[in-house]
């Protein structure tokens, strides 16, 4: 199995039914004053959030391979930290406004129609859309720079599932407890991007060891767990190369020998991060 699979269909999967939520919620209230005639507005909003998304990460995914080994081990480094802040903002966001999301959406989607400014209901989707797009090329570039036949296997098999998703709740056959998904996805994006902060930080550990850098001892292994390799060079399963080690590290960033450095990025991400969500979804439960 690709190490690479599971950690983009799910993140993908998150990220696009996210997307997807928001344009059924538009969709919905349209109908609902009797304004179907302007889903074309809408849908031309996500065609070119899509486009520029796509357009985005093929632009990033070729400029890696043009990169030298340390240039592209800094590359991997910015890239992972950049997609954990990204992921962070809309965890800690989306936990915020989850509840108020459709009424939100509403409130705007009214304004347009009763201003005129119907261009506002193409920004609303592009933005929207655009948002997941960017966060998710964000994330997969990490994943695609070391597994790109995986990754794409995973997008693709996500963006199967929700345009299937997507369908239903538009017509109104599927009903999504919104605020009970965007709770237990945000703890699954907590454990992914935890992950990558630490991955990250290895990659810039690496790099900086080759521009002659010194860490000191937060650059030294904490411990290491790794079996021994055997002996026709293979990888035993729990080696973080071996099949299922390295499922785990592109999961939650598991690695036999981390770096002192990496294991506190890691816990203080977990620290903050998941202490924060948990006490703002424990206030919005408390509210209902």
């Amino acid at each position: 199995m690709s190490s690479s699979l599971a950690p983009s269909l799910l993140v993908t999967f998150r990220e696009a039914l996210e997307a997807a939520l928001i344009v059924a919620i538009v969709a919905s209230y349209l109908k609902k004053i009797g304004k179907q005639k302007f889903n074309r507005y809408l849908y031309q909003g996500v065609l070119a959030a899509v486009i520029v998304s796509a357009l985005v990460g093929v632009g990033i995914f070729a400029a890696f391979g043009e990169l030298s080994d340390t240039s592209a081990e800094i590359f991997e480094g910015a890239a992972s930290i950049t997609a954990t802040v990204v992921l962070t903002y809309m965890i800690l966001w989306m936990a915020q406004h989850a509840q108020n999301i459709r009424t939100e959406l509403e409130r705007k989607i009214e304004a347009a129609i009763t201003t005129g400014q119907l261009v506002g209901i193409i920004a609303l989707s592009f933005v929207a859309v655009l948002r997941e797009g960017l966060e998710t090329v964000l994330f997969l570039t990490a994943l695609a720079t070391t597994d790109a036949a995986g990754t794409a296997l995973g997008i693709v098999v996500a963006s199967v599932i929700v345009v299937a998703l997507a369908f239903l709740i538009i017509r109104g056959t599927y009903r999504l407890d919104i605020k009970k998904f965007f709770q237990y996805t945000s703890v699954i994006l907590i454990v992914f991007a935890a992950g990558l902060a630490g991955s990250g930080i290895h990659d810039l550990i690496e790099a900086g060891g080759d521009l002659g850098i010194q860490f000191g001892v937060l650059a030294q292994p904490a411990y290491n767990i790794n079996p021994p390799v055997n002996p026709d060079g293979s990888f035993p399963l729990l080696h973080d190369q071996g099949a299922v080690g390295s499922i785990l590290g592109s999961l939650i960033g598991y690695t036999g020998n981390p770096e002192w450095l990496r294991i506190i990025v890691y816990l203080a991400y977990w620290l903050i991060v998941g202490a924060f969500v948990l006490r703002t979804y424990r206030k919005t439960s408390a509210k209902t």
